[in-house]
């Protein structure tokens, strides 16, 4: 019976092998600011809700001026 392939350290994939998914950067033009979730974890649980909600409706506005482009 044929031993399993178990990829050496170091090793290349090979062309059909899955890649990770790229990490999309910044958008350009948009200004870079303190994330809106930093400190989270620090909060109680019970204020994640609203800084979540916040973040929805700041976004939902943006999103609303794509159409004045």
């Amino acid at each position: 019976m044929p031993r399993p392939a178990v990829p050496r350290p170091g090793a290349v994939p090979g062309p059909g092998a899955p890649r990770p998914a790229a990490v999309p950067g910044p958008a350009v033009g948009v200004p870079a600011g303190p994330s809106p979730f930093a400190g989270l974890t620090e909060r109680p649980v019970s204020e994640h809700v609203a800084v979540f909600e916040a973040e929805h409706d700041r976004l939902q506005r943006e999103l609303a001026t794509i159409d004045q482009l």
